[in-house]
C-alpha cells in the first residue's frame, strides 16, 4: 500500500518505522530540514522537505496514487487542510488526521476526514473506569523520562476555588486536559478555576509527579 504521511515528528517517525516493517511504501512530508535528514539517514530516501498544505508538494510526492493519507503534524489546522486536499483534489479514499484539541473533532468529522485520532480522547476512554480514587495515578510512560499522570482534586484540597495561575506549577509540566465531576472536559488555561472532583491530565517527569500533585491539590 502506498501511504503519504504529513509530519515527521515523533508520531510520524514511529508510524514510518512500523509501516515500513510491514512492507508498505511510504513517503513523508516534513518542513524541518533536520528531521528530514534524520528520517532519511535511518529509513533511506523516504522523506521530502515541504509543506503538506501546499498543492505542489502533494503533487510532487504522488498523492494521486496514495491509498491512505495520514496527517500527524502538531498543528490541527495543517492536518485538516492537508487531508482536505488529499480527499477532494487527489481523491484519496482513506484520510487519517491527528488532532491535539478535542474541541476540533466535530469540525474534522463534518469536513469528511475518515479517521480522527486524538491522544486526549484515547486517554479519556482509558481513565473513565480505570482511574481510582487516588489523587495521583501514573497513567503511562512516554519516553525520555516523560510520563502522563492523572491528578484528582479531593474535597479537602487547599487549591479549590483558585485559578491555575496562582499555583507553583513547574515548567517541566504541561496540563493537557481537565475533566470535571460530570465527565465534561476542557483545555485548562491560566484562568481555569480548580474545583473539587476535577481530574487533571498532565505530562511531567517521574521526578516531578509528586511535586505536581502537591501544587494542584495543596496537600502534602
Amino acid at each position: 500500500m502506498y501511504i503519504v504521511i504529513i509530519g515527521g515528528g515523533r508520531i510520524g517517525y514511529y508510524l514510518t518505522k512500523t509501516l515500513l516493517n510491514e512492507g508498505h511504501e511510504i513517503v513523508i512530508v516534513e518542513k524541518e530540514a533536520a528531521l528530514v535528514d534524520t528520517l532519511n539517514n535511518e529509513f533511506g530516501s523516504v522523506c521530502i522537505r515541504g509543506d503538506g498544505c501546499e498543492l505542489a508538494t502533494l503533487i510532487k510526492v504522488g498523492t494521486e496514487r496514495a491509498e491512505m493519507f495520514i496527517a500527524v503534524t502538531g498543528e490541527d489546522p495543517d492536518n485538516l487542510v492537508s487531508c482536505q486536499l488529499a480527499k477532494h483534489r487527489f481523491n484519496v479514499k482513506r484520510t487519517v488526521a491527528r488532532i491535539r484539541n478535542p474541541i476540533n473533532e466535530p469540525l474534522f468529522k463534518k469536513l469528511g476526514v475518515d479517521v480522527i485520532v486524538s491522544g486526549t480522547n484515547v486517554i479519556l476512554e482509558y481513565i473513565q473506569d480505570e482511574v481510582p480514587t487516588h489523587t495521583l495515578t501514573h497513567l503511562m510512560d512516554i519516553e525520555d523520562g516523560e510520563v502522563i499522570v492523572v491528578i484528582k482534586i479531593p474535597e479537602n484540597s487547599k487549591t479549590i476555588g483558585q485559578p491555575i495561575r496562582n499555583l507553583d506549577i513547574l515548567e517541566d509540566n504541561k496540563l493537557l486536559l481537565v475533566v470535571n465531576a460530570d465527565n465534561k472536559n476542557r483545555i485548562p488555561t491560566k484562568n481555569t478555576i480548580i474545583k473539587s472532583g476535577d481530574k487533571f491530565i498532565a505530562t511531567t517527569t517521574r521526578d516531578n509527579e509528586e511535586k505536581l500533585r502537591q501544587a494542584l491539590t495543596g496537600l502534602e
